[in-house]
């Protein structure tokens, strides 16, 4: 007989399940990347379906941003392909950033700009038409929460707030594809839990491939999860199996699959 509690977790496995006829959006094939004899990342390959938010995860050093730099087109794989929304991203790069947001760990800021300034310029390099740049810009201060201090000198803000500065431009064009490296790291639970709220929104109309080292984001949040260890794809499935990994719990399946006590 089942539990309520076994009741619950049904329905919520099946909100978050993904059908399975929704297209790639974002496509890792065989992706390679070699630094003379080192490898940083080798033959990883994993897709996200439209819809979905994919946890990304593995330890400092595993290749986490390097597959997604090379997944953004901002560094050539050495080896495989990258496809964002079915676009090459070594052959059609500009087309493939058209429906792509990035937020790379660290992301560049201008601390001299206020955040309104700044959308302002991204705006314009992104080539939006001056009839629509506003509409734009709310929009992206909205999701965000900026607008308490949108007309702040951005080196006047907290962390919390510069997350949500940087993923205000990754938002500015209303791509489909979001691609988020660490959005969370060095914030306060606080701030942490603001970030969270915000990604649960993107979800509901967006495609995202999420890096974190915290656990219970990916329980709150994702479809599935991808994980790498030294470079290598080492699991890619739904959190429950990845949990029945562990014994039932997600840091100890984290623990063995990436060989912690080797590190």
């Amino acid at each position: 007989m089942s539990t309520p509690e076994d009741n619950e977790q049904k329905t919520a496995s099946a909100e978050t399940a993904v059908p399975a006829t929704r297209r790639p959006m974002i496509e890792a094939i065989g992706l390679s990347k070699f630094y003379g004899p080192f490898a940083a990342a080798r033959e990883v390959s994993f897709s996200v379906s439209e819809g979905e938010l994919v946890a990304f995860l593995g330890p400092n050093g595993a290749g986490k941003s390097t597959t997604m730099k090379m997944l953004t087109g901002y560094i050539a794989a050495s080896e495989g392909e990258a496809r964002i929304a079915g676009h090459n991203m070594m052959e059609d790069r500009i087309a493939g950033s058209r429906r792509l947001g990035y937020l790379p760990e660290n992301g560049p800021l201008y601390p001299e700009m206020t955040p309104m300034s700044m959308l302002d310029f991204f705006a314009e390099a992104r080539g939006i038409p001056t009839s629509k740049k506003r509409d734009h810009i709310d929009r992206a201060i909205d999701i965000c929460d900026l607008s308490s201090v949108i007309y702040k000198p951005i080196s006047k803000l907290s962390k919390g707030f510069k997350q949500r500065v940087g993923m205000s431009q990754a938002l500015l064009h209303d791509p489909d594809v979001l691609i988020l490296d660490e959005p969370t790291a060095g914030l306060d639970p606080n701030q942490i839990r603001g970030v969270r709220d915000t990604m649960r929104r993107l979800a509901e109309t967006k495609t995202i491939l999420l890096s974190t080292h915290i656990l219970q984001e990916v329980e709150a949040m994702a479809n599935r999860v991808v994980m790498i260890n030294e470079g290598r794809l080492v699991y890619e499935g739904d959190v429950d199996t990845l949990r029945k990994t562990g014994s039932g719990d997600l840091d100890e399946a984290f623990h063995t699959l990436t060989h912690a006590d080797t590190v």
